[in-house]
Order: C-alpha cells, then structure tokens, then sequence
C-alpha cells in the first residue's frame, strides 16, 4: 500500500474534504495548499497525479495528533520521519485517537480481522526489539477499515 493509498482511506476513515486534510498538515508549519493535497488523492493513472512522500504522511499524521490533542505543552511540532513504517503509521493514529489496547482491538474487531493481544503488544515494540513484528499492509488496511465503519 502506498503513502497515497493510505492517505485517500484516512480521508473517507474521516470523512474530510481536502481542505481540511491542507489545514491538518499545516498544523505541523508545513505549508500545503488544496490543490496539492488533491494532486496527492488521485489515482496513479489519473492526470496531475503526485507521489507523497514519508514526510508529508508523517506531516499529516502528526497534524493529525495535533488536531486531536492539541500542541504539545512546550510548543514544539515533531520533525516529520524521513522512512516512516506501518508500524509507525498505527502508532501515530493511536496516538491521535488515544486509543487503549482494548480500543485498537474493537477496530480491528468493527473490520470483522482478529488480531491477538500479543500481536498488537509487537506491533508497538521498538525495532530491534527480540518481539518487535512489523505491520503487515493488510493490518494497517484493516485497521483504517475499521476507523471508518
């Protein structure tokens, strides 16, 4: 699944409009118009398409931390991650949403995926951790399913 890909299901998981995905990375300071925004939701063989890169999703993620919690007390907006994971994709929307264990096993659960306690504990382990796993796209697509249904 591609940055896009993950990009165009977190909108329809939100229900916003391109405007408001613009205003959510400017959270960040990056300065991001409608219209790039759109040229990022088009398909790939769609005229005026546009690759995002990780640090505009990160960007978007961590406005979206923003939006959701507020800034952080001291001020400081995080620098967006050059190489940016699935795992670090379901941190940041967990983060946003502040979402205990339980609540990210009931969205898996609303996507009809079973994903076990231990499973979702190694999905957040630091890498290099002997139990870290890394996210398969399928959980990540299921997860967003499952914030959007």
């Amino acid at each position: 699944m591609t940055n896009n890909d993950t990009l165009r299901r977190l909108r329809y998981a939100f229900n916003i409009n391109d405007a408001q995905m613009a205003e959510i990375i400017n959270l960040t300071g990056r300065v991001t118009k409608d219209e790039e925004v759109t040229s990022w939701l088009k398909r790939e063989d769609e005229a005026g398409y546009a690759d995002l890169k990780d640090s505009d999703l990160c960007c978007f993620l961590d406005g979206l931390i923003i939006q959701k919690r507020g800034p952080h007390p001291s001020g400081s907006v995080p620098r967006p991650l050059e190489f940016l994971s699935s795992n670090e994709v379901l941190k940041k929307l967990r983060i946003a949403l502040e979402l205990k264990e339980e609540d990210v096993l009931a969205v898996f659960k609303k996507a009809d995926f079973n994903v076990t306690k231990a499973e979702l504990g190694s999905f957040f382990r630091k890498e290099g951790h002997r139990n870290y796993r890394k996210v398969p796209e399928q959980v990540l697509r299921k997860f967003i399913h499952g914030l959007g249904v």
